[in-house]
């Protein structure tokens, strides 16, 4: 897509930031969909929980980037704090599609994130795009905001739901989180530390975004996860190798569960999903392995 105008919700988070970055580094005009009145002319305002989205600054757009929601992991899993996951991602996509629908030129490609815990617990199963469905409230979730996007099909638009793993990175995420516990020597497993992490390097992750962009055959789910992914326990090792530092504490089943609430059965969780799609339409991976992703995170 060369030089396009493209626009993102979500700007602001680890996701979002990085790949407004990288698509305005590359010459593209990129407008951010932002939850008050629009300050500057790259600004479109949108409010998701109310369904309104000026669409209007949406005219001229080659695509749209979905990536807005509530943070799975910044909150103990009230019932409260749940309907703030579901209805972010749900009314919130729903808005986007519709005003993307309503376009006389509507964009080439919706891309719309989602979330592996589609699948739910797999264990040591390998799944792929090809997988239903899991059982518990993620997967509820992610099948409810990926639905929420059939206005923007209907109206012919490519559409792909993201579907994305673990992302390793310093700034922010699940792993934003880890590697300050790690760096003091208090790193360890979770749980028995068995469970499957389905990781990917924040720079692969925004290559996968792009390459999809770039891909006009792609469209239903894609999964943006590594190709190799490996236990909490070998993510556990590959900190220690690459960080340095002792691995020797290790947080308990029980303890997670007092901690995090219904949150902890999903940490504890083990998801083995596989990039089929990505692979297939010729994606290569800089950082495939965990010791690289780590790597790659630190600089």
């Amino acid at each position: 897509m060369s030089h396009s105008r493209i626009a993102v919700t979500g700007s602001t988070g680890l996701i979002g930031a990085a790949l407004v970055r990288s698509l305005r580094a590359d010459g593209h005009e990129v407008v951010r969909l932002v939850r008050r009145p629009a300050r500057t002319g790259d600004e479109v305002e949108w409010d998701p929980k109310r369904g309104y989205v000026d669409v209007a600054g949406l005219v001229g757009c080659d695509a749209v980037v979905h990536l807005a929601g509530a943070g799975v992991g910044d909150h103990r899993w009230t019932e409260a704090y749940k309907r703030e996951i579901r209805d972010s991602r749900v009314l919130g996509t729903a808005a986007v599609a519709e005003a993307v629908a309503s376009l006389d030129v509507p964009p080439k490609v919706l891309l719309s994130g989602s979330a592996i815990g589609f699948y739910g617990d797999t264990g040591d199963r390998a799944v792929d795009e090809g997988a239903p469905p899991g059982d518990g409230f993620l997967p509820s979730v992610c099948v409810e905001w990926e639905q929420a996007t059939a206005a923007a099909e209907e109206a012919g638009v490519r559409t792909v739901h993201a579907r994305t793993g673990l992302v390793v990175a310093r700034e922010g995420g699940a792993w934003g989180r880890l590697f300050p516990l790690f760096r003091a020597g208090l790193g360890g497993r979770l749980g028995n530390g068995r469970q499957y992490w389905s990781f990917i390097a924040l720079h692969d992750h925004i290559a996968a975004l792009r390459h999809v962009l770039d891909t006009p055959e792609l469209s239903g789910a894609v999964n943006l996860t590594g190709p190799d992914p490996v236990t909490n326990g070998e993510v556990t090792a590959a900190m220690g190798r690459v960080l340095r530092r002792p691995t020797l504490f290790t947080a308990p089943a029980p303890a997670l569960r007092i901690a995090l609430g219904d949150f902890a059965e999903d940490v504890l969780g083990s998801q083995r999903v596989l990039p089929g799609r990505l692979l297939d339409s010729g994606f290569a991976f800089a950082f495939p392995g965990i010791d690289a992703a780590v790597r790659a995170a630190l600089r």
